[in-house]
């Protein structure tokens, strides 16, 4: 958290304001070195933050929160804090994030509010800039058809068309989602294959810029701390898979496992790197 003072003017008035913000969600201008360029960023942080707090103070509209109680199933088992911080989120998300109906797909209250209730629900309990990185949402109305390249061998790639759930990508600026595959995940989070968490959570994983598996940290002791668990448990994947044990992921992902680039078949031999094994398990863990 970075602690800033500053004073704002409202006509003969001056008005002294204090806050903390995440470092992540100070915007860097290109010549951020300058004085002038940090009190813009701190200015420009204080309002995001203020009209954030605006949004989440709102009453939540009471046809939104009727799809949420609906089609979401998890709310209900949220405490009422949880549910209270979670529709706030929710407004903020939807006040900030674009979204388009793809092949002829018609995007409607019921598409926007049950994506972003699932969505923030990673944000619950932590400071958070609501996915930095991501402008827009597109959505199918089932699977969709991409071209893919694929290494399946050292010098050897193979091309083709697969179906897809969902993907998204560091410089993006994008997320792609199925609406049949965000209703399923929404209504049985029992089954534990939620698209829109595992697709989310790449996109916290890309708050650092990079998609090492390693979400935005305060400091480099937490950075640190998170890069040897990650990298002992992916190991520890590894050795059972190979010694034939079962872990948490195969008992809970048993079923229909495959489907496109990041909602593959969940055993560790497909799980390529902390990356994955963060987006696979956050959508495990979630539900």
């Amino acid at each position: 958290m970075i602690k800033c003072e500053t004073e704002l003017r409202c006509g003969s008035k001056r008005v002294a304001v204090s806050c903390a913000i995440p470092k992540t969600a100070i915007w860097k201008p290109p010549f951020s070195g300058s004085r002038a360029a940090l009190e813009c960023a701190v200015i420009l942080s204080l309002l995001k933050q203020r009209r954030r707090r605006r949004l989440r103070a709102r009453p939540f509209p009471k046809e939104w929160l009727k799809l949420v109680q609906h089609h979401v199933v998890f709310f209900r088992r949220l405490s009422g804090g949880d549910r209270a911080e979670l529709l706030g989120h929710i407004q903020v998300f939807l006040a900030e994030k674009r979204f388009e109906g793809c092949g002829g797909f018609a995007i409607t209250d019921e598409v926007r509010v049950t994506i972003a209730a699932q969505a923030c629900l990673l944000l619950l309990h932590r400071e958070t800039d609501y996915f930095p990185g991501l402008l827009t949402i597109l959505v199918y109305p089932l699977t969709y058809m991409a071209e893919e390249k694929r290494q399946i061998g050292e010098h050897v790639w193979q091309e083709g068309t697969v179906g897809r759930l969902g993907e998204t990508g560091r410089r993006m600026g994008s997320l792609v989602l199925a609406w049949g595959a965000v209703k399923h995940g929404a209504a049985d989070p029992s089954d534990a294959k939620n698209v829109v968490l595992h697709e989310f959570a790449h996109q916290l994983d890309y708050e650092n810029h990079a998609g090492d598996g390693v979400p935005a940290l305060e400091t480099s002791e937490e950075q640190l701390a998170w890069s040897e668990v990650m990298r002992w448990e992916f190991a520890s994947l590894r050795a059972a898979d190979e010694g034939g044990i079962p872990t948490l992921l195969d008992r809970i992902s048993r079923g229909v496992l495959r489907a496109a680039t990041c909602v593959a078949r969940l055993s560790p031999k497909s799980i390529r790197g902390t990356a994955k094994v963060f987006s696979t398990g956050s959508s495990r863990i979630f539900c």
